[in-house]
């Protein structure tokens, strides 16, 4: 892997982990309205669960492979 795509995977990760907090945020502001949107509050959650998966992937292409 080239330098390039490590600084490309990089800013796709700070960009999905602040997506990810933006959604933290907007969920906890949704719990705490007082008549939540339940459908609204699912949607995010779910949106929450792909990206913590993508960041899980991204997070994985830029640690290197160690054979033990």
């Amino acid at each position: 892997m080239t330098e390039q795509d490590n600084s490309e995977f990089a800013l796709e990760l700070a960009q999905l982990q602040q997506e990810h907090r933006d959604l933290d945020a907007a969920i906890e502001a949704l719990h705490h309205s007082p008549a939540p949107d339940l459908l609204r509050l699912q949607r995010l959650k779910k949106r929450k669960l792909q990206l913590r998966d993508r960041i899980a992937f991204v997070e994985d292409q830029i640690t290197p492979d160690i054979i033990a």
